[in-house]
């Protein structure tokens, strides 16, 4: 398993962090959000999930990941 924390912007309440961590888990990816941090932390098995895919999944939640 490898590990990535991501900035993620426009995140403020909790509904943002079960948005980002169930689009996440949607993948088979564990997310953990920090959301005073404004970023996520992911835990994925980089044979079945890529990083573009990880960050698509938050965008098309409505939040921004710094690239």
């Amino acid at each position: 398993m490898k590990e990535i924390t991501l900035k993620v912007e426009g995140m403020s309440c909790g509904h943002c962090v079960s948005a980002v961590e169930g689009a996440v888990k949607k993948l088979g990816a564990d997310g953990k959000v920090d959301l005073a941090g404004k970023s996520v932390t992911v835990k994925y098995n980089e044979q079945t999930v890529s990083v573009d895919a990880i960050k698509t999944a938050i965008e098309d939640q409505g939040y921004d990941v710094a690239k």
